[in-house]
């Protein structure tokens, strides 16, 4: 490479700007969660939730699992947050109007790449066979999931999912130039802890039984069969816009309590290598 290429990428390469986007993830992340505890309804829902994750850790191959990730998260963050988002972010002001314009906008085209993603690599379709259903089977494992079972995964599905999100960034630069830190901050926020709530046990009756309620138990629909529509995870609209969505009274999805605990008992066995 020549010295002249090597200054333009030092140049356009502002790792510090996404150390900071790196750093006030964290911080409001820690905030945010802070302030939900203070509503009953998403405390109880917080103590289900690490109860359940407590009982699952105790099983090695759950906890082996999860420390994989755990592992392989350093990883795809370094990665991200080292050589994709610093071409990406500015701290130049934009026109107040465009921020929530864009923040819809990212989480929007993810979302539909995650849909088509996930219904036609992931699982089967009419004839035909997803030709990565093997690596999403290890997330399927967990039948009726928790808040932690977002993470259970196979790495490289978590790969794909995290590079589906950091794409639609880079290639949202094309049309709106670079990103402000602090929008990138909000959205990063809004995709992790959307997916992260999709999975959460929660108690319908209890508090938020409109759409709040609504996103996780269509997604634990999803969970209880391998092929029940619900693929979208931002929001429901795709899988109205394509016809699948799923409200848990297809066959296969009304099991008995027994039933579903007998599956995932088997799910979780390790297998022999």
């Amino acid at each position: 490479m020549s010295s002249a290429f090597n200054e333009t990428i030092l140049q356009t390469w502002a790792i510090h700007l996404s150390l900071l986007a790196f750093v006030a993830i964290a911080l409001a992340s820690r905030l945010g969660a802070a302030a939900v505890r203070l509503v009953p309804g998403f405390r109880e829902a917080e103590v289900l939730n690490k109860e359940t994750a407590k009982a699952k850790l105790a099983k090695p191959a759950y906890l082996e699992n999860m420390m994989w990730n755990r592992k392989w998260h350093f990883v795809f963050t370094g990665v991200i947050f080292g050589i994709i988002l610093p071409f990406c972010l500015t701290l130049e002001p934009d026109v107040w109007w465009m921020y929530p314009v864009q923040i819809v906008t990212i989480l929007m085209v993810y979302d539909f790449f995650y849909y088509w993603t996930h219904r036609m690599l992931f699982h089967d379709t009419p004839g035909r066979v997803g030709p990565l259903k093997w690596m999403h089977a290890t997330h399927h494992r967990q039948l009726n999931p928790c808040r932690m079972d977002s993470g259970y995964l196979n790495p490289l599905e978590s790969a794909i999912g995290l590079g589906l999100y950091v794409l639609t960034i880079a290639l949202l630069t094309l049309v709106f130039g670079r990103f402000h830190v602090g929008m990138i901050v909000v959205t990063w926020i809004a995709f992790q802890q959307i997916n992260l709530h999709n999975h959460d046990l929660w108690d319908r009756d209890r508090f938020a039984g409109g759409y709040i309620a609504t996103m996780a138990e269509m997604h634990h629909h999803h969970h209880s069969r391998f092929t029940g529509g619900n693929f979208a995870t931002i929001t429901l609209l795709y899988d109205w816009m394509f016809g699948t969505l799923d409200y848990g009274k297809g066959p296969g999805v009304k099991v008995s309590q027994e039933e579903r605990l007998a599956k995932q008992s088997q799910a979780e066995l390790p297998t022999e290598a």
